[in-house]
């Protein structure tokens, strides 16, 4: 039985997707040749990775629009590096609202000042900090859209005359947003867009080459830009397979189809735990993720039964992380609405029997 995968990431991919690049391993489209044993060179591949960068433009509404995409490898703990090489010259501010915003502020600190603009840690990061004020003189402004972690997502974006850098790996084309407002948008793939191994950037060009330092060829956006991504071996497989998923989300309807699921499913699930007396809400509700809802039980005592229920159930993936406990259910785009109601069927069945 195939079970209702709810895990932060790697995550679920749709099963299209998973069918087909398990075709390739053992296949590439009729030639001969396994994907993952084809040259990076090789026409077939050349043609997958202008495809996926092509279709990451056209889904985020950028072609022609300045703006480059690359697939470049490190995960997004890499690209808090990068974004502050590139980017930091003397001053970035950094809106700090989880665990991945104090890593990018930690990595940024290497190359010049950082100033705090606005925090949620004081509360656990359980909301969207507001009412803030950003400097005019900064190189660049850092928010990150969506918290894994926490469970919170921004939902109005602050307006700048800096350029705004986002990590959007934990939404990245669930949502329709203007994406012209950002200058830079960075996003590990394993959470809504293919498995581990690769990082979808995408940059304005005219943001770059600003800094006064040496940059090393392999932490230069402009070398990957000029090497349409290819500047050394690309992580072949994790490429193809974001591939795959951006044309499921094309053929689906874009980013606004797959919004009006998204919301569905997060409205379905939040509708159970502010109506459940079992459930409570950890964000704060103005500032709830559409794709990680994270919750509690209000009695401890019923952990394991509910635990047992989602288990015999097929959920996976329910459990919230470390640092704030509880569970978290994470709706990326390719889970079904149907797993949303198993889920929330069980927490209704909980209370009938409490």
């Amino acid at each position: 039985m195939k079970k209702h995968n709810f895990s932060a990431g790697p995550c679920i991919l749709p099963q299209q997707v998973m069918q087909k690049a398990s075709e390739a391993v053992i296949e590439l489209d009729g030639i001969g040749l396994s994907l993952i044993e084809i040259s990076h060179r090789s026409k077939e591949f050349v043609s997958i990775i202008e495809n996926a960068r092509a279709l990451a433009l056209e889904l985020l509404g950028l072609q022609d629009k300045g703006y480059s995409a690359l697939f470049l490898q490190g995960g997004a703990s890499m690209q808090f590096l990068h974004v502050a090489y590139n980017l930091l010259e003397t001053k970035a501010g950094y809106i700090n609202t989880g665990t991945w915003s104090l890593k990018s502020i930690k990595e940024a600190r290497l190359f010049g000042e950082v100033v705090e603009v606005a925090s949620s840690q004081e509360q656990n990061f359980n909301h969207i900090p507001k009412n803030y004020t950003v400097p005019g003189d900064l190189d660049f402004l850092h928010v990150t859209s969506n918290n894994t972690i926490y469970g919170t997502q921004i939902k109005d974006f602050p307006e700048v005359n800096v350029p705004l850098v986002c990590d959007m790996s934990s939404d990245i084309f669930s949502r329709q947003l203007d994406f012209s407002k950002f200058d830079l948008i960075y996003a590990g793939a394993q959470k809504n867009m293919g498995p581990a191994g690769t990082t979808l950037v995408v940059i304005k060009d005219e943001i770059l080459g600003k800094v006064s330092r040496k940059i090393p060829s392999m932490l230069n956006y402009q070398v990957h830009i000029a090497k349409d991504s290819m500047f050394n071996t690309p992580p072949v497989f994790a490429v193809y397979v974001s591939m795959l998923t951006l044309q499921w989300l094309k053929d689906l309807g874009g980013i606004a189809a797959i919004e009006e699921v998204n919301e569905k499913k997060a409205n379905l699930i939040y509708s159970e735990i502010d109506l459940n007396p079992l459930f409570h809400g950890i964000a704060n509700k103005e500032d709830r993720s559409i794709m990680n809802a994270t919750f509690n039980l209000t009695d401890d005592t019923l952990k394991e039964t509910f635990d047992t229920m989602c288990k015999d159930a097929g959920i996976s993936g329910l459990n919230g992380h470390r640092s704030v406990g509880g569970y978290r259910a994470s709706m990326y785009n390719a889970l079904p609405l149907e797993s949303v109601g198993v889920l929330v069927d069980i927490m209704s069945e909980l209370e009938r029997k409490a």
